[in-house]
């Protein structure tokens, strides 16, 4: 089917959950983000699309790779960052969530990066002041930046996700990552496995578009990537887990349980990883085998790309420029 151009823009100002996306929305994130990947990997100058603009950090929750990735990210692209640490700021001292928005909203932000342990929280703060909003993870409720680096990873080893079996281990419970997974792979038309121990699945799984497994070598049949996730203890009131040496032996990762899934398999893990747990010490060493170095590296790219987007500075393009995704084909298909 021949293609007809027309300039797409992007229509959010913030991204709080991957619900708000659609086909076309991810399908333009992956572009941009496929231009500074690239980019990056030929040392090549950065445009300062963001010049002029303070990027505010609200990480109430501990974060190494999601924190650094978007301060990277704004940086490169010229914004000013701004790290809030709850622990000094006001809010330590009891003022409310709401006057602390209120607050940061009066100092002209222009774009807030808010990672918060309660569902919710980002688009409070999106809400209140009126500035675009990124979810950087609430509570176990959404992370969907961390959905679109590890769909896009994937996309630029296939060229596509459609029809792709990908299999989520771990806790599924408590994961924000997986929930995010999840919408956006179904969005994409992957098929999508859980795997796990039945406390850590929710009781509703099987209503999510997903097959639902509890023995994981019948889960890794034919799969193409598996993510494995970490054991989120700090979430759990109470014990839902085995110990991690049963975990290991009942769900853990090893190169002989791979051979069950698709010869050139791909694992992936948000990380942090617990080495032994989820994974096998030689299988997350396996460089052949395991991409979550890429994800880290995407990780800056996406987030490059939806600050871009989010804020109006991303460069115009036209659809019949963009490289083609399989959402765009099942479109054509229809």
């Amino acid at each position: 089917m021949e293609r007809t151009g027309f300039t797409y823009d992007f229509p959010r100002d913030s991204l709080l959950s991957v619900g708000d996306l659609n086909p076309l929305d991810v399908q333009m994130i992956f572009e941009r983000a496929r231009h500074h990947f690239d980019a990056a990997r030929h040392n090549e100058e950065n445009t300062r699309t963001l010049a002029g603009l303070t990027q505010i950090h609200l990480f109430f929750e501990n974060s190494t790779r999601t924190q650094a990735s978007f301060e990277i990210a704004a940086r490169r692209l010229g914004a000013d960052v701004v790290n809030f640490i709850p622990g000094n700021a006001s809010i330590s001292k009891g003022e409310s969530l709401n006057d602390t928005a209120l607050t940061l909203a009066a100092m002209r932000s222009d774009i807030l990066v808010v990672r918060h342990r309660a569902a919710g929280a980002a688009a409070h703060f999106a809400r209140v002041t009126g500035v675009p909003t990124i979810n950087a993870g609430d509570g176990a409720h959404e992370h969907p930046t961390q959905a679109l680096l590890d769909a896009f990873t994937l996309a630029r080893r296939w060229g596509g996700i459609g029809g792709k079996r990908i299999l989520i281990v771990g806790d599924i419970l408590h994961s924000r990552v997986a929930r995010s997974n999840i919408s956006l792979l179904n969005l994409l038309h992957a098929d999508v496995r859980l795997c796990g121990p039945a406390t850590l699945l929710p009781a509703d799984a099987d209503r999510w578009g997903v097959s639902v497994f509890h023995d994981i070598d019948e889960a890794l049949e034919g799969c193409d990537a598996v993510m494995a996730l970490r054991i989120q203890k700090e979430r759990m009131t109470g014990k839902l887990t085995p110990s991690d040496r049963e975990f290991a032996t009942l769900w853990g990762l090893t190169h002989q349980r791979l051979e069950r899934a698709a010869q050139d398999c791909l694992i992936m893990h948000p990380g942090p990883i617990n080495r032994g747990v989820e994974i096998d010490e030689a299988l997350a060493d396996d460089l052949d085998r395991t991409v979550i170095l890429e994800q880290v590296e995407s990780g800056v790219a996406v987030r490059s790309a939806i600050l871009e987007l989010v804020t109006g500075r991303a460069p115009n393009q036209s659809i019949a420029d963009m490289r083609t995704h399989d959402v765009d084909d099942r479109r054509d298909e229809a």
